[in-house]
């Protein structure tokens, strides 16, 4: 029996696609101005994607629109996702391999990107959630951020509960009980200086985001704004309007996950409407995406996959990935090669001139500017590992756990094999028919999770202060100050949202 390698499995396996011509133009060092939107524990769930009760034709019309990475991953949970963006790397070598119990803070010889596009004169601006450390050497405005309004911890009202006393929480007027975490006028940290803030979560951040977009564009300033919402993660508060929209239209009860995206949905479409309102299309790339699969088993959520949120299956992982840059990318366009958030730090430096070559982090992903010129570019076999981290203290003993390998064809999640070129939503283990593949890409994990362990270096550190660090920041300066109200300047005179539509939409994508 002739032997074949593993080069051979993930060559044989490679899909290439073939769509549009070539632009004419090169993108490299083009400079625009870089919009990234991010949810949070949203993954798969948009109208134009399938959901049969979600109504978001804001973000439907701008998929129609952009260049959409149909296998686009994430890492399982909110921090590991964020570390592998911001850093270029996989997670673990970021030292981030969970979500809390110190294990979410982002080494501090990373480079990020947001502090290379800084080099190039970008603004640089992040509206929401960071969840990379809440100590201060690793808040953003020391991370690449010249303007920061961020919750603290994983979501608004966090705190870790239990015995274990972590630096992990949010401000303490955020917290309490879940019905009473503060989405609706919420504390957040301005740059150096903690706020009271007025109005719903996702709408701060997106009119945060908006009024400084609008400051940069005045001042002839490139920028890159990250706009990074909590919503739709739990716990799940929605706007009454939203709520109200959905029994509107006839549903017996109000789905809150769901209304809380349709209001995601809402304010992106006011934010298209003023970019074009202000000429900025034209000169800024816009992405969507989400930080990973929306949690739990109810197939409303995961789109039909097995799992969600946490797993390293299809449905933990696979989230969308619409690029729209008007004029500058081609529209109406499906790519289906492998890709993953590790690519946005090189495609980012590309795109603005920025240079990486003397980061001390090994970048493990790819720019993907080759692919948004043309989608006839040749992209080579790759693979992507995949773990969900901090199941056992000792890092090696968690080896074995939670992982998976996904190639061009397949997906190994532990012993299960699954071929997603005929079977995507992993429904059939195929493990015995090829098992020369599973012993190779098991081979691969291993292999490669040993090179992992020495950057796990949070595994086992030890928060000793009663008070997290944002909640003794809040503490110091309530007593030395008091916490100023703030609200971001008025961007526009005029309400552009009538009855849940935009002229946006009506006027330039209809």
């Amino acid at each position: 029996m002739m032997k074949i390698s593993f080069k051979n499995i993930i060559l044989f396996t490679t899909v290439l696609i073939f769509g549009f011509a070539g632009n004419s133009q090169s993108l490299k060092n083009s400079k625009p101005n870089i919009i990234l939107v991010m949810t949070d524990d949203q993954g798969l769930v948009l109208g134009s994607l399938g959901h049969p009760v979600v109504k978001t034709p804001f973000l439907d019309k701008f998929a129609e629109k952009s260049v959409r990475f149909t296998n686009f991953y994430m890492s399982p949970n909110c921090a590991p996702s964020r570390a592998a963006l911001m850093s270029g790397a996989h997670e673990f070598r970021a030292a981030v391999t969970a979500t809390h119990n110190e294990c979410e803070r982002m080494a501090l010889d990373i480079t990020t990107f947001p502090e290379l596009l800084q080099q190039q004169g970008y603004e640089t601006g992040l509206f929401g959630k960071w969840h990379l450390g809440d100590l201060n050497e690793y808040l953003p405005q020391n991370r690449g951020f010249s303007e920061v309004l961020m919750h603290g911890a994983g979501g608004i009202g966090q705190r870790e509960k239990g015995k274990k006393i972590t630096s992990y929480a949010d401000f303490p007027p955020n917290q309490g009980e879940k019905k009473n975490a503060k989405y609706f006028n919420p504390v957040l940290l301005h740059n150096n200086t903690i706020v009271q803030t007025k109005g719903y979560c996702t709408d701060i951040f997106f009119n945060a985001g908006l009024a400084w977009i609008k400051e940069q564009k005045e001042k002839k300033k490139p920028f890159f704004a990250y706009i990074s919402t909590n919503a739709p993660h739990s716990p799940l508060i929605a706007p009454k309007e939203n709520l109200d929209r959905m029994l509107k239209r006839g549903m017996k009860k109000a789905e809150p996950r769901l209304a809380m995206i349709e209001n995601i949905d809402d304010n992106f479409g006011v934010m298209m409407e003023k970019l074009e309102r202000w000429d900025m299309l034209d000169n800024t790339i816009i992405i969507f995406t989400s930080d990973n699969g929306a949690p739990g088993s109810d197939p409303n959520f995961i789109q039909g996959h097995k799992t969600g949120k946490g797993t390293p299956f299809e449905g933990g992982v696979h989230v969308p990935a619409f690029w729209y840059w008007k004029g500058k990318i081609k529209e109406n366009v499906s790519v289906d090669v492998l890709t993953a958030h590790i690519d946005l730090y090189k495609t980012f430096c590309e795109l603005t001139g920025a240079d990486n070559s003397k980061v001390k982090q090994k970048l493990e992903g790819r720019s993907l500017l080759p692919l948004l010129e043309n989608a006839n570019s040749e992209w080579k076999p790759r693979i992507i590992q995949t773990q969900r981290g901090n199941i056992a203290k000792n890092p090696k003993d968690s080896s074995n756990k939670m992982w998976s390998v996904r190639t061009d064809r397949w997906r190994l999640v532990g012993k299960e094999l699954y071929d997603l070129k005929n079977d995507p939503y992993e429904q059939n283990d195929v493990a015995k028919e090829y098992p020369f593949v599973v012993s190779e890409l098991a081979k691969s994990h291993f292999e490669w999770y040993e090179t992992m362990i020495p950057y796990m270096i949070n595994q086992n550190n030890v928060w000793t202060d009663p008070l997290a660090p944002l909640e003794k920041l809040y503490y110091d300066q309530k007593a030395k100050k008091g916490i100023p109200n703030w609200q971001p300047a008025n961007t526009d005179e005029k309400d552009i949202l009538k009855d849940g539509l935009s002229d946006w939409k009506r006027n330039t994508l209809d």
